[in-house]
């Protein structure tokens, strides 16, 4: 009774405190609404929600399938055949690290109907999990493979019997981070390209009337069904990492590592992929030439123009301005997401306190949330800091958690056995053991930080590449909305690439193969 009564008081005191500062209007002027206020709004709202409710369940739901289906085909192809990984590292970089704030309005105009939410939904949960499922195959029992080729398993055999068995948690960790994606990218598509339904359109609808208690309600629906998402995949995780955890800790080096360097002509090919399946879906799709840039479009617009020293000029100007917060956000989201593993690894009620708020924090649309960071923080380095820590941390503090998760306990009960504590212990197995997990979390927020601060200046700050997007989406100025995407897409991919030669580099020092 004791034990439930601690679990449950931190959430309702925070409660609590949230009801008495928006009573008293003590956040941002009453920015901040009491939750007996927008639970009362949204009863008043209530014959407005089916309808919009319905329209984003069905666009994010068909993108989480679709992208998650092609995620682990995409996951399983990488990891059979490494080189095939190289020559599509560009496109899933590129895929990931597309601004969907510039693609929006783009997607709308080119394609029909539901068709942009469901694309934009799938294009926010191919990554993580494919990126989670390359994580989870390469890192194996070599043990128990070994065991099913001593009776003579083939390398089928062995994926279909140890691989894929082991990756199951790592796949699903990837649902979790997917399915709050999956609903952003619908709404974010909403938002952004118009429509009469849908949580985004009715947000949009919404914005300029001044009630908070509103936008708040529209932004709890929205956590409401990303957070039961994310609750369905934990539970069914948490059940399976039983059965799939190694007995010990034997993992296997990923066998990408095998297949050498990569060279120079795949390493053309990788980059080149990108550009040749921009043009061919240019191509096929007939869109306007004014419209949609190809990339000799873009280079064009950006050297060769009779206004390109102007638009050289803007871009280099708010490149200056974008990258240095990138680089520190990046580390914070990081930092932050390694404290967070780590806090609910040593003190697991931490967890089940802060699971929900970062929840929260992950599905309650930026849109609905800057208002009230603006106020409190200012329109500064501090709100792009906080937007770009909000963005990137939950991805990766899943992965890092899954990782942490998944040491196998025989490995752990010999510091126990001589009493270690659990500090000690975590010093000690856990985190080398889980390194390869932190890297892949580094992979993933590294593109996602460049993101968070091009959503803030678009949102909060006025400035910086995130600004001149939004300017250029005013003016129709869709060269620059493609350039602005294509330097977006090339920054990531450096930080991309810095990030995996940081890996490979600690990983050779301590003799373990880095990932590919």
């Amino acid at each position: 009774m004791a034990g439930d009564l601690r679990r449950w008081l931190p959430p309702v005191l925070l409660l609590l405190a949230w009801e008495v500062a928006g009573r008293l209007d003590l956040v941002a002027s009453g920015a901040l609404p009491a939750l007996s206020e927008i639970l009362s709004r949204l009863w008043q709202d209530r014959a407005d929600y089916p309808a919009h409710v319905s329209a984003t369940l069905a666009a994010s739901g068909l993108g989480f399938v679709i992208g998650n289906a092609l995620a682990v085909l995409a996951g399983l192809i990488f990891v059979l055949s490494p080189v095939t990984e190289r020559l599509a590292r560009g496109v899933n970089i590129a895929i990931f690290t597309l601004p969907p704030i510039a693609i929006a309005p783009i997607l709308t105009l080119t394609l029909d109907g539901m068709t942009p939410r469901i694309v934009l939904a799938a294009l926010g949960v191919y990554f993580v999990t494919m990126q989670a499922t390359v994580t989870g195959l390469t890192q194996y029992d070599s043990r128990a493979a070994d065991v099913v080729r001593a009776y003579g398993g083939g390398r089928g055999a062995v994926l279909r019997l140890v691989r894929v068995r082991g990756a199951v948690p790592a796949i699903l960790s990837g649902f979790r981070v997917a399915a709050p994606n999956a609903v952003l990218g619908a709404i974010l598509a909403e938002f952004g390209g118009g429509g009469r339904f849908g949580l985004g359109a009715y947000l949009l609808g919404s914005l300029g009337r001044g009630e908070p208690d509103r936008l708040w309600g529209i932004g709890l629906a929205a956590t409401l069904i990303a957070g039961l998402s994310y609750a369905v995949f934990a539970v069914i995780s948490r059940r399976m990492l039983g059965a799939s955890l190694s007995l010990s800790l034997n993992p296997a080096g990923p066998e990408a590592e095998a297949g050498g360097r990569m060279s120079p002509l795949i390493g053309l090919g990788a980059v080149a992929m990108p550009f040749v399946l921009w043009w061919v879906i240019l191509w096929v799709m007939r869109v306007p030439e004014m419209l949609g840039k190809t990339p000799w479009g873009v280079f064009d617009y950006l050297f060769l123009a009779e206004g390109a020293p102007v638009a050289r000029e803007r871009l280099l100007a708010a490149l200056a301005e974008t990258l240095p917060i990138t680089l520190a956000g990046m580390a914070a989201g990081l930092a932050f997401a390694f404290g967070l593993a780590v806090a609910g690894r040593l003190t697991p009620t931490f967890t089940r306190v802060f699971l929900p708020v970062a929840i929260v924090t992950q599905t309650m649309p930026l849109v609905a949330l800057t208002p009230l960071l603006v106020l409190l923080l200012g329109r500064g380095t501090a709100v792009t800091l906080w937007i770009t820590i909000s963005v990137t941390f939950f991805p990766a503090y899943v992965m890092i958690a899954q990782g942490i998760a998944q040491v196998p306990r025989a490995a752990l009960e010999l510091p126990r056995a001589y009493g270690a504590s659990g500090w000690r212990e975590l010093r000690l197995v856990t985190l080398p053991a889980s390194l390869p997990w932190l890297f892949a979390a580094m992979r993933l927020t590294a593109p996602r930080a460049l993101l968070g601060v091009m959503i803030a200046e678009w949102l909060a700050t006025g400035r910086g590449l995130g600004n001149l997007l939004n300017q250029s989406r005013g003016y129709l100025d869709f060269g620059m909305i493609w350039t602005v995407a294509v330097v977006s897409v090339m920054l990531s991919v450096a930080l991309y690439l810095a990030a995996l030669w940081i890996e490979r580099l600690v990983m050779t020092r301590k003799g373990i193969g880095a990932m590919e």
